[in-house]
């Protein structure tokens, strides 16, 4: 069975990658804000929502930068959509994950860091995520949108 996911790549004026830090049980890693799509919602719609839950911000999604698969040793398959979005609104803010109760929270910190921070670092989730961002350049964002919703 396939589970899908979402990760928002959200740049500030000063080209800095809004990151999320989380605390979990087992491993404390620093990643772009995102989450897992809910039962009939579109990746899309997924990001934007989940970009509101964590951070507080309102956001456009510009274009689709990577599609991620994954197939786990137990055989569970899972999908990560990463966008490129654009901040329009609201106010910058740790939020919470609704999956977990008031006293189970993983949220600890949100702060934007640029590429070379990012790499620096040895928990970046995903490790590829620096590197990857590293390669993009204004012709890379010119490419057409490879997202498309069939009806």
């Amino acid at each position: 069975m396939w589970t899908g996911g979402v990760r928002v790549v959200l740049p500030d004026e000063e080209g800095r990658i809004l990151m999320v830090h989380q605390v979990h049980p087992e491993r404390d890693i620093w990643l772009v804000p995102g989450g897992g799509t809910e039962d009939g919602e579109l990746s899309r719609e997924a990001a934007v929502r989940e970009v509101m839950e964590e951070t507080g911000l309102e956001i456009e999604i510009e274009r689709m930068l990577w599609h991620v698969e994954q197939i786990k040793e137990n055989g569970e398959q899972r999908f990560v959509d990463f966008f490129l979005g654009k901040i329009t609104g609201g106010k910058l803010g740790l939020g919470t994950d609704p999956e977990f109760s008031k006293d189970e929270q993983v949220m600890t910190e949100l702060a934007f860091m640029t590429i070379e921070e990012m790499a620096a670092m040895d928990n970046v989730y995903p490790e590829f995520l620096a590197g990857e961002l590293a390669k993009l350049d204004e012709e890379a964002m010119k490419m057409p949108d490879p997202y498309r919703v069939r009806a």
